[in-house]
């Protein structure tokens, strides 16, 4: 039987030509990164190791995201004690202001087709757009990535999500998202690796199918991959011969292949308490909201901005409405900026964070009260997530920055005059 494309990954990477599903395997990691959150404890741990060095400074990356800038003196120490740390053992260190790791590490063209990525943040998964097998790991085996630049995995089962059809005005990636996740819902895919492909696969820039692959996390899988095209080799300057493209074998064997036809997708809402409560928006529709957030590694691209910004122009936030938005990266805000996307939502009355992880869990920004309701571009809505006692709604930007405007949950395309 033929290999998937995350199982012909293992097996390059390993050596073995007997790659099946549920064995466990050691292998050897391209890139490590940890973020602000987690990188203490895995300094902490590291430290405990005999004769502990790095094994490839070149190869790990922290990434000041989470608490970015520090705003108590608990993240400001955190963040000296891994400016220490890379400094003394030479690892890159990207600094508070740049933005989320993931999209980041997009953007420097770090990720590379064929490599195995880790990261101290469970929606590494998404980094799996180029063509990567990316997971997240803890901080403990996180701390033996570094010392050994090795990690043992089990060799995931998998499945395939072929997407179909054309996206309708108004609806967007995050749309998609959402409805993969309505079907699968919060565990049926533990532990599984998914593959993507299909028609509008091709349509999608890299970020938009980012928004999926980091979404995909939330379904429980270990990682999640797209398929390597010309876009991508366009985006990381480089030819097909430069860089090992993996497709899987024509009998590989899946779990299952699920089929999405999205041409008659409307807009999604995912409810309290869960991202895979998905719904059409009508089913929401009139919610009161006291705040409106564009945010998160899944949900303030360059394209989230532009079509918040399609709404909101010659428009106003609703009275006793905050809309807060953090741009994903530094790179993001300075294009908005370039395009004057910046000016009209801040005419509109939206409020600008600096790049950040910011108001997706509620890291000093964008917090609520008891009682409040936000909707949001986010990649979660557990309780608590934004403070105890506040309610999240997720939903894409257009959607967003609709009920915005409008103070209560609304389908864009009232907005968009496509209704």
């Amino acid at each position: 039987m033929g290999l998937t494309v995350t199982e012909k990954i293992l097996s390059y990477k390993t050596n073995r030509k007997d790659i099946t599903p549920g064995q466990i395997i050691e292998v050897p990691v391209d890139v490590a990164f940890i973020h602000d959150n987690n990188g203490p404890i895995a300094i902490q741990q590291f430290s405990k190791l005999p004769l502990a060095k790095v094994w490839d400074s070149d190869k790990v990356y922290f990434v000041l995201d989470h608490h970015s800038p520090s705003s108590t003196i608990r993240a400001a120490q955190h963040h000296r004690n891994i400016r220490d740390f890379a400094g003394q053992y030479g690892c890159h260190l990207i600094e508070v202001g740049r933005g989320i790791s993931h999209p980041v590490m997009a953007e420097e063209g770090i990720p590379r087709p064929g490599n195995i990525v880790v990261g101290s943040d469970s929606h590494t998964v998404g980094l799996g757009t180029f063509g990567c097998l990316a997971t997240g790991i803890g901080s403990t085996e996180m701390a033996a990535v570094l010392a050994t630049g090795k990690i043992w995995m089990k060799v995931p089962e998998t499945i395939k999500i072929v997407l179909n059809g054309k996206l309708s005005p108004g609806i967007c990636s995050k749309d998609v998202a959402l409805l993969i996740l309505k079907h699968f819902g919060p565990s049926f895919l533990n532990y599984m690796a998914v593959e993507f492909e299909g028609s509008l696969i091709d349509k999608l820039t890299l970020d938009e199918r980012m928004v999926i692959t980091v979404m995909s996390l939330e379904m429980g899988v270990k990682n999640a991959l797209m398929p390597v095209d010309s876009r991508l080799l366009a985006k990381i300057g480089a030819g097909s011969a430069q860089e090992e493209i993996i497709s899987a074998d024509p009998d590989a064997r899946y779990v299952a292949v699920i089929h999405f036809d999205v041409s008659s997708l409307e807009p999604m809402v995912a409810t309290p308490p869960l991202p895979t409560s998905g719904g059409v928006v009508t089913d929401v529709a009139g919610t009161e909201i006291h705040q409106a957030a564009l945010g998160s590694c899944s949900g303030a691209f360059y394209h989230d901005l532009e079509q918040a910004a399609k709404i909101l122009k010659g428009r106003k936030i609703a009275p006793g409405v905050r809309f807060v938005i953090v741009p994903n990266t530094s790179h993001v805000m300075a294009a908005a900026v370039r395009s004057g996307i910046i000016d009209t939502l801040l005419k509109a009355g939206a409020i600008i964070s600096s790049p950040s992880c910011g108001v997706c869990g509620g890291y000093e920004v964008g917090c609520l009260a008891p009682g409040e309701v936000c909707i949001s571009t986010t990649t979660r809505n557990m309780e608590g997530r934004m403070g105890v006692g506040g309610k999240i709604y997720l939903a894409s930007a257009l959607t967003v920055a609709a009920s915005a405007v409008t103070g209560c949950i609304t389908d864009p395309r009232n907005l968009l005059g496509d209704v």
